[in-house]
C-alpha cells in the first residue's frame, strides 16, 4: 500500500537474482600432474554399525587436463597401488590386502578414468568416469569443489579440488562380511571416498 492506504501505481517488481556463474577458468587450461605429497585420496566405512574407520592410499599417481574455457571437455586418470593401503592398524590393513577384500597379489592397482565432466555453477564440479578393481569395472560419480589457483614458492602452477563419492563395494565384488550378535554386519556395503587434490601444471 502507498502513503495514507492508497495503493502505489507503479508496484515494485522483484526480479530473481542471476544463477552463479562459474570462475573464469581459461587461464588454467593445460595439462596437470596429480602431485601426491600434497594429495588425500581417502575412504570411510561404518565399523559394527556404531563407528567409522577412516583410511587412505600413499602411492597413486594421476593426471588432470582441465578446459578451463569449455569444462565439459576436461578429464582426470588415477591409478592406485592397492598395497599402499593404510588404516593406521598393520592387521586391519593386512586383511583388506588379502584375499578376503582387495587381492592385491592377483589386482594391485584400481584406476579411474572420466568419460564425463559437468559444471555445476560456481565453484562446483561433478565428474563420472570407470572406477576399475578386482577385474569389474563401474561408473561413479564425483563431486567437486575447486579450490583455486596459485604459484607456489618453487614457481609451480598449482590448482586444487576437493570431492566425494559413494559407491557399494559389493558392486566390485566386495562381499565379504561377519555377522554381530546384535543384528547387521561388521563392515558396511556403502564406502565414501574423499578427495582433496593438488596439481601442478606440467611444463
Amino acid at each position: 500500500m502507498g502513503i495514507f492506504g492508497r495503493k502505489d501505481s507503479n508496484p515494485t517488481v522483484t526480479t530473481p537474482a542471476p544463477a552463479a556463474a562459474g570462475p573464469d577458468l581459461t587461464a588454467l587450461t593445460g595439462d596437470y600432474t596429480i602431485d601426491p605429497a600434497h594429495t588425500t585420496i581417502g575412504f570411510v566405512a561404518r565399523h559394527a554399525m556404531v563407528t567409522n574407520v577412516k583410511g587412505s592410499f600413499k602411492d597413486f599417481t594421476g593426471t588432470l587436463h582441465l578446459d578451463g574455457a569449455s569444462p565439459t571437455e576436461s578429464t582426470a586418470t588415477l591409478d592406485i597401488r592397492m598395497e599402499s593401503i593404510d588404516t593406521g592398524n598393520a592387521d586391519r590393513d593386512g586383511h583388506l590386502k588379502s584375499s578376503d577384500f582387495f587381492k592385491i597379489d592377483e589386482f594391485p592397482a584400481m584406476t579411474f578414468r572420466s568419460t564425463k565432466a559437468e559444471s555445476l555453477g560456481g565453484d562446483d564440479y561433478r565428474i563420472t568416469g570407470d572406477l576399475s578393481l578386482l577385474g569389474v569395472t563401474k561408473p561413479i560419480t564425483i563431486d567437486l569443489e575447486f579450490n583455486g589457483a596459485a604459484k607456489d614458492p618453487f614457481g609451480n602452477e598449482r590448482v586444487g579440488f576437493e570431492g566425494t563419492a559413494e559407491l557399494l563395494r559389493s558392486e566390485w565384488g566386495l562381499t565379504w562380511n561377519a555377522a554381530l550378535e546384535t543384528g547387521g554386519v561388521l563392515v558396511s556395503d556403502k564406502i565414501k571416498l574423499n578427495f582433496d587434490i593438488s596439481a601442478i601444471r606440467n611444463a
